[in-house]
């Protein structure tokens, strides 16, 4: 079989390839193009096509394509679509308006709140009622249904997002809206919160369905336009999209729910790490990606990647489970410009066109990008192994300005501007790794991203970080955490307020396991799962708290007494996110949770084959700016042709053809058994 892991990303569309299923990690080839702009598709069908080509493969063989999309997200975030509208319980048509009262940012006089997706006008009250417990107060009224469709239908909405109170414990009127509307409005969108995730908290359920809904034609439009290239083209190819959670499903069921997507290209790159950290053995990872646009950080502790279910994507919260990641507004394409003689990174990015000055297409700002070709971290060769030359007179040009109003010169406006990015990514990892319990000297840091390998070790030493790995194909390394994502379904069953005793978790664990198979056959084909996994979980809180956190509680479904050890693990897991706990206080389950996994094949651990080429001596030397004063002399490699075994002490500059890599003087670096980089400080 031939597997492609596509990513798109700000400035580059990113490919990683794993030929045959025989071959291992170290024989993952990659490619990379510009990202088409406005046509996104455009770059993953011509790369798809380039390499289909260049690998011989034929038209009936099998391939399994999975892809990791920002289309849903920029949809949102852009709010670029058609207008919708919402449907709810009489007296709650103000439930996007009021959201949860408080303000995220509570001390500004100047702060407002998001702009609902749906404004009031298109948020119509339906005469119906249920009950905490899910029985029946107030019988649903058909007329006000239809009433209210039409209603909606003329104030321009083109699709309807349905949320009940108290759907999430039974959804027989939102289903019953549904039958009306399919009834009488033929090819209408509509979808009803039990959908999409039937969880409490009216307004982050509503808001789930709404975004479903809100860009659900957009996603369907664009994974139909690949879907149909690849029926036509290559009709044994199988068409996956990654999810928020790390895990993949299959092109219908990301056109069905899209809400699944928001995250899924930062997610692939976690469940990348994953992959390698399993194969270095390594289990405690800070991952750090930056590319063109943004730098996203996530954390994995214990093998496995930490989960929220507080994310946001623009001004809209997600309730369920997705991969925690920190976003940050800073790429190689950041835009560098002057606040009131104040120096700013981001978040505004040059993307892909006309893209930094540097790169001769038309770029007039400076930007990240430009300083590190400033600061010599990068070569004028360029990127894309020369096929994008870089262009220092362009970069220095664009800089003139800055260094102009700062009174220094362009070297120094140069790394002024790399030291504010730094702060601002400080500015994020500290508060995120105090809020999962983690100090930074406890952690791995693995950088990938096309900026990666040079701000990453950047930031590390600012921290405290001892140990970094930089994957073999850093540049696209979100492509091949796309390779090596399995199969993944999370269910929920909300208890909240019901008397939880043995038997009851037992049957919910039963139903979520029925649902969480059948969706994996539904995905799957045959031969695809090779094993599956289970990871049950329950959202705890103390009876007075109003937030819960996540308990694996696996281990207690098979104990004698399985509630007392549920709190047992609650008490334990409070300690260890907060230092504390108090066993005599009363403790409340909320959802209880299970996480199916269908595992597929993965490249095996391979090492690099050996080479006559290879040689442990620079290529070149050069000077580069670092730490406010000139490095001369610095050698520079090129990664293919250093052999196992090597090492270097800092300061060096590793490149190859899709990145490149700065050692601080502050580091050693080597290579490692996978053919990937280890920085050691010193």
């Amino acid at each position: 079989m031939f597997r492609i892991g596509v990513d798109i990303g700000g400035t580059f569309t990113d490919f990683a390839i794993w030929r045959r299923e025989s071959s291992g990690y170290v024989e993952i080839g990659s490619h990379k193009l510009a990202t088409s702009r406005p046509r996104l598709s455009d770059g993953v069908i011509a790369g798809i096509t380039e390499l289909v080509a260049r690998h011989g493969v034929a038209a009936d063989e099998r391939i399994l394509v999975v892809h990791g999309t920002t289309v849903s997200t920029n949809a949102i975030i852009e709010r670029s679509e058609p207008p919708i509208a919402l449907l709810v319980t009489t007296g709650y048509r103000d439930l996007l308006g009021l959201a949860r009262l408080r303000l995220d940012k509570p001390i500004d006089l100047f702060n407002r709140r998001p702009t609902p997706i749906v404004p009031r006008e298109r948020v119509f009250e339906i005469e119906e009622r249920l009950l905490a417990d899910g029985s029946v107060d107030t019988p649903l009224d058909e007329a006000s249904v239809i009433a209210a469709i039409e209603a909606a239908l003329a104030r321009g909405a083109t699709a309807i997002g349905i949320c009940f109170l108290h759907a999430h414990r039974n959804p027989v009127h939102e289903k019953r809206a549904l039958d009306i509307a399919e009834a009488k409005f033929r090819g209408l969108e509509v979808m009803a919160s039990h959908e999409i995730w039937p969880q409490q908290s009216e307004y982050e359920r509503a808001v789930l369905t709404l975004l479903n809904v809100y860009v659900k034609r957009t996603m369907a439009a664009y994974i139909g336009e690949i879907d149909a290239f690849l029926r036509e083209r290559l009709p044994q190819a199988k068409l996956y999209i990654t999810k928020s959670n790390g895990g993949i499903m299959s092109a219908a069921e990301a056109r069905k729910l899209p809400i699944h997507t928001l995250l899924s290209g930062p997610a692939a790159g976690v469940t990348a790490a994953q992959a390698l950290g399993r194969q270095l053995g390594i289990e405690r990872i800070l991952t750090l990606d930056m590319g063109g646009t943004s730098t996203d950080v996530s954390l994995i502790d214990r093998g496995r990647a930490l989960t929220t279910g507080q994310a946001e994507v623009g001004d809209f919260p997600l309730l369920m489970p997705v991969t925690a990641i920190e976003a940050m507004g800073a790429g190689g394409g950041s835009i560098i410009w002057l606040d009131g003689g104040v120096l700013k990174v981001g978040p505004r990015s040059a993307g892909s066109k006309p893209g930094p000055a540097c790169y001769g297409q038309g770029g007039r700002r400076p930007t990240l990008t430009d300083a590190y070709l400033i600061a010599g971290y990068l070569s004028q060769k360029g990127l894309l192994g020369g096929r994008l030359p870089l262009d220092l007179s362009l970069a220095e040009s664009a800089f003139a300005e800055i260094a102009s109003e700062l009174d220094t010169d362009i070297a120094g406006a140069a790394e002024s501007a790399i030291q504010v990015a730094t702060s601002n990514m400080l500015a994020k990892v500290l508060p995120f790794l105090a809020r999962q319990g983690v100090g930074p000297s406890d952690l791995n840091l693995l950088i990938f991203g096309g900026a990666g390998g040079i701000h990453g070790p950047i930031l590390a030493e600012e921290i405290g970080i001892g140990r970094i790995i930089v994957p073999r194909i850093p540049s696209v390394f979100c492509a091949y955490g796309c390779l090596v994502s399995d199969l993944v379904h999370d269910g929920v069953h909300s208890v909240r307020g019901a008397a939880l005793d043995a038997g009851l978790v037992t049957s919910v664990y039963a139903g979520l396991r029925r649902d969480g198979d059948a969706w994996l056959e539904r995905q799957s084909f045959p031969g695809q799962v090779v094993a599956t996994d289970r990871v049950a979980l329950a959202d705890m809180r103390y009876a007075a708290q109003s937030f819960t956190i996540p308990v694996e509680i696996g281990a207690a479904l098979d104990a004698i007494d399985p509630i007392a050890e549920i709190l047992r693990l609650f008490h334990e897991e409070h300690i260890r996110l907060f230092g504390h706990a108090n066993s005599a206080s009363p403790a409340a389950v909320d959802d209880l949770r299970l996480k199916t996994i269908g595992r597929q094949r993965k490249p095996p651990v391979s090492t690099p084959s050996g080479s006559g080429d290879r040689a442990s001596g620079p290529a070149s030397r050069k000077a580069i700016r670092f730490g406010s004063r000139m490095l001369r002399d610095v050698p520079v490699y090129a990664w293919n042709k250093l052999p196992a075994g090597w090492s270097v002490q800092g300061p060096a500059i590793i490149e190859q053809d899709l990145a490149t890599i700065l050692v601080p003087p502050s580091y050693r670096a080597s290579t490692g058994p996978c053919g990937d980089l280890e920085l050691v400080g010193i």
